[in-house]
């Protein structure tokens, strides 16, 4: 079993003590090291700047997780000691009631811009005002809150095409048989799925936007409850 040093990113190895690189070789965590679980950012970033460490990440399906990152116990005891200190003063909290205020401030404009770009997409006959408006509210509500994993958290594509995805997306949950599904396990199975159900919602939407009034409709049911 080998032995690395320096700085370099990993997968979780076959023991709590190994690690494995990409090419599947297993290495043994250099002597007095620790692993620092993920949670705190602001120290994960100190302890990486300081020196030595590995991180460890671990693929599931598309998504990669961090699972911690291995550096010398005593630095990573170090920064946490001095970090404790620095959050403990006045000054400290000053700064952080400043930044969550500022927070706040860019969540409460975007959710109000977000809104505003779904009401657009929807683009409903007037006498379906309404109907817009509450979609529009149910689909910002579960989009857009921080940490939401949404596609509406994502600044890789415009809003425009944010909201048309998250408006979708919550009418494949809500308006569609999808969750209970049973989908066979086949590569391209699922996504071919997804695309005729967009495709039904599509159409759905192309009514209200002529301003007909679709009977027994799943979207008018599922914003009424």
């Amino acid at each position: 079993m080998k032995q690395a040093t320096s700085t370099a990113t990993f997968a979780p190895g076959t023991t709590p003590d190994t690690v494995r690189t990409a090419d599947g070789q297993v290495l043994r965590v250099p002597a007095g090291w620790s692993l620092l679980p993920p949670g705190d950012a602001t120290l994960t970033r100190r302890v990486k700047t300081d020196g030595d460490h590995w991180v460890v990440q671990e693929k599931k399906g598309r998504k990669m997780f961090s699972r911690g990152v291995w550096a010398p116990a005593e630095t990573i005891e170090r920064i946490r000691a001095e970090l404790e200190a620095e959050r403990s003063t006045d000054s400290y909290a000053r700064r952080q009631a400043s930044a969550a205020k500022r927070r706040d401030k860019v969540q409460t404009e975007y959710v109000e811009d977000f809104f505003g770009a779904v009401v657009t997409y929807l683009h409903f006959h007037p006498k379906h005002a309404d109907l817009a408006s509450h979609l529009a509210k149910a689909v910002t509500d579960h989009a857009t809150p921080v940490g939401s994993g949404t596609v509406a958290r994502t600044k890789r594509i415009p809003i425009e095409r944010r909201a048309e995805s998250a408006v979708i997306a919550w009418m494949r949950h809500q308006t569609t048989s999808y969750d209970d599904m049973k989908i066979p396990r086949v590569k391209g199975k699922r996504r071919e799925v997804r695309r005729m159900l967009a495709q039904r919602s599509k159409e759905l939407l192309e009514q209200y936007r002529r301003g007909g009034s679709p009977e027994a409709c799943p979207l008018r049911a599922a914003i009424t409850g």
